[in-house]
Order: C-alpha cells, then structure tokens, then sequence
C-alpha cells in the first residue's frame, strides 16, 4: 500500500458533507484498503465557519472554496454545495488545478453536464456523480458501466423521496394534498419551500441524467417535460383505486419505437398495483430499467439522506481514488448517439379523464365522438348521474398527448360538458 495520502477537499459541509467527513474518519482503515492508499481530508470549504462541525479539525475549515480547490496539492474534489454558481466554476478550476470531482449536484449536471465533461476529458480528470440521482441507490454506474453492452429502451423510476411520502399518504389515508405535505414537513421530508420537489423540477433534473446516460445523448433540463403533483387529489387515487391503480410522480425516459428518438417527461400517472413501482412506499426511491438483453431492472432503496447519499458520494470517491492512483480514468460522456429529443405532444400512453357532464340522453354519443374525430380510442366508460349532473370517466387505449390535448380543447366547447375534472396518464401497463 502506497503511504502516502490522497488529499480529499470537501465544498459543502451540510447534511451530506457532514456524513461524508465522518465516514472518512471513522472508516478510514477500510477505505485505505479499499483503494490502496489513505485518504486524507485537506480541507473543509464552508460559509459559515463560525458552526460547530463535530469530528472536523477546525484548522481544516475554511470560506475560500476557490483557493481550496487550486492547492496543488488536492487529488479529488468533493462537491456537495449544491446549485449552479459557484459550484460550477469550483469544478472546472479543480479540474484546470489537477484534481478529479466528484458532485452530488444533480440541477448543474443536468443544466451543464456536456460542459462539466468537456472541461474533465481536457483535463484528463475524473468527473462522478453516483449521488446526484437517487440517492444511495446504485443506478448511473450500472447504466454507464454495466449495461454499457446493452440497449436500453426506458427508465420508468420514483426518484424524489418527498413527493412518494406524499403521495403514499393520499393512498393509504385517504388525506388531501395539503395535509400529506404538512405531515411530510413536519417529518422533514418536505423543505420548508417544497416547490423543487412537489413541481417536478428536481425530479426533472434526475430524468436528464438518466436519459442522457441510458441513451448516449445529450439530455438537458430543458428537454425535460415536467409536471408537478399539486393538482392531485383524494377523487383522483378514488378513481385510481377503481382501476386497481395508484399514483406516482415518475420520471420516464423512453427511446421511440423506431429508435430514431427519445423522450423525458416528469409527472404524476397512475400505475397498476401489480407493477414493481406500486409498492414503493415512504420516502423511498425505486427506478425500473428496461432493456433489450438483460430485460427488466429494477433499483430501490433510499433516495435521500444524509448517510445515504454520502454513501454514494464514498462510492465515487474510491473508483476515483483508484484510478488516480493507477493513473487512468473511469467513463466520461457518452454521447455518440445524439438522438433528438421529441416534445412531450409526440408522446403515446393512455389517459384517466374525468368529465363533468349533464346527465341527460345522448351526453355520451357527443363525447365519443369528439375522441373519435381525434383518432384517440376508448378503452373504457363510466357514467354516474344524480339531479341533472353526472360524472363521465374515460379510459383511452395509446394516444399522442398532441391528439388527447385537442381531444380536451372539443370537450371543452361542447355545451354538455360542464368541465373537465382532471386528466392523468396511465403509465407502467
């Protein structure tokens, strides 16, 4: 074993930074064996110094990110600070310094990964980012390294702990969105603005991630469809229940059936109790993989966490201790497909609408027609009626969400049809 040791600079020492420095403390015999060398912390960049940080010499601690990561000293950069700025000049100025990264920072490896890439392979550096997507579970190293033989067609995956506690809550008690959240907040599932997660935005930027990896493309967060999860209700999981369904707020990425393209999307959708993702309870993360060779995948353990996700960020940091000590570098981007990515209105699945209607002869006649004369097949009718009113619940077969949307705008306009109560998808068949 080479005596000498790899220094380690830590940018960020919140919930995660915190957890990584204690297991590089307390695991610090394993992890040299594991990789053949000691690791050592260099340096803790913080903004507030003044905090009480237990198990971390004070002298580590510092406010100069930047002239941390430019010691010439420093082998691998930690990256746990999050956002966009200053976290992406800190990364490419470790790179331009000699160090390799390795990031948890999922919102600027989906807004600028190709860049983050570019600036590692120049530098011939490691760049790793195991813990920016699903927490502790292992997912863009078998993407990127195990299915590296393989086709991958579709990722079908919960991948934000928040919204499944949430969304678990409606199921089994039956709460409304509001109450689930206020639980989910007390808990400290929930931040005190829930906006990244209960919007699909963080679960967006982990759909970016995946695709770009699963299929060797160029995805970037603005490619990403995405819809958040406010808007569902205690009817919606009723009538889910009635389809032996419940609902999730899922990130998908899919290659097209030809595939001459790939789509991402982020929303909430019903999903037959028998699949995989169903059962996925609490704060838990679980990711279905499909491909042509190996078949179906599936990932599932915690998505978040401080002990969690430094799990994830330990991982990268041996894999690229290793190569830093043999001097060779793991997997960089992949992106010799460069498939287009099509617009969520090119996307096929089927529909859950619900209609309010009057309850009168021929109500019925008028709305299958609209769907006919927009090409999108019924599956199935339910009707319910009472005192002038009804409800009308219809099931699509696949259909574009261009052809459902003009589908909705018909509706709209027809004089029997009182408003639409709520449109979801119907995934995971």
């Amino acid at each position: 074993m080479r005596t000498r040791p790899l220094k380690v600079a830590l940018l960020g020492c919140g919930v995660v930074g915190s957890e990584v420095a204690r297991i590089m403390t307390t695991h610090a015999d394993d992890l040299a064996a594991r990789i053949g060398a000691p690791v050592e912390l260099a340096g803790v960049a913080v903004r507030r110094p003044s905090r009480v940080r237990e198990g971390i010499d004070p002298a580590l601690i510092t406010t100069d990110a930047t002239a941390l990561v430019k010691r010439g000293d420093i082998d691998v950069v930690v990256e746990v600070i999050g956002g966009i700025e200053p976290a992406r000049t800190l990364i490419t100025t470790a790179f331009e310094h000699g160090a390799s990264v390795v990031s948890a920072n999922k919102a600027l490896l989906a807004q600028d990964g190709a860049a983050l890439h570019a600036a590692a392979e120049a530098n011939d550096k490691d760049l790793y980012y195991e813990a920016a997507v699903a927490g502790a579970i292992p997912l863009i190293r078998p993407l990127r390294e195990s299915l590296a033989g393989d086709k991958v067609n579709r990722v079908l995956g919960i991948v934000n702990g928040t919204t499944n506690f949430i969304l678990d809550k409606m199921d089994s008690t039956g709460a409304g969105y509001q109450e689930a959240l206020d639980e989910a907040t007390a808990l400290g599932y929930a931040e005190a603005d829930p906006t990244a997660d209960v919007e699909g935005f963080d679960a967006a930027a982990k759909a970016a991630i995946l695709a770009g990896i699963a299929f060797h493309t160029r995805v970037r967060l603005d490619d990403v469809y995405r819809e958040g999860m406010t808007e569902v209700t205690a009817a919606d999981f009723a009538s889910a229940k009635e389809m032996g369904c419940t609902i999730k707020l899922l990130a998908i990425c899919e290659r097209a059936g030809d595939g001459a393209s790939v789509t991402a999307r982020v929303h909430p959708a019903m999903i037959p109790l028998t699949h995989p993702l169903a059962s996925v309870r609490g704060a838990y993360n679980a990711v279905f993989v499909e491909s042509d060779a190996s078949g179906q995948l599936m990932f599932y353990g915690p998505g978040a966490g401080g002990a969690p996700t430094a799990s994830a960020v330990l991982g990268d940091l041996v894999a690229v201790c290793r190569n830093r000590l043999s001097g060779a570098t793991g997997p960089g981007e992949s992106a010799y497909a460069a498939l287009p990515v099509s617009p969520m209105g090119d996307v096929v699945t089927r529909y859950h609408i619900s209609l309010d209607v009057a309850d009168k002869p021929g109500v019925l006649a008028q709305v299958a027609t609209v769907f006919a004369e927009h090409g999108v097949s019924i599956d199935t009718v339910r009707q319910q009626g009472k005192d002038g009113e009804a409800s009308l619940v219809v099931v699509t077969h696949r259909a574009s969400d261009a052809a459902l949307v003009g589908t909705v705008e018909a509706l709209r306009k027809l004089d029997t049809v009182r408003g639409v109560a709520s449109i979801m998808r119907v995934e995971g068949e």
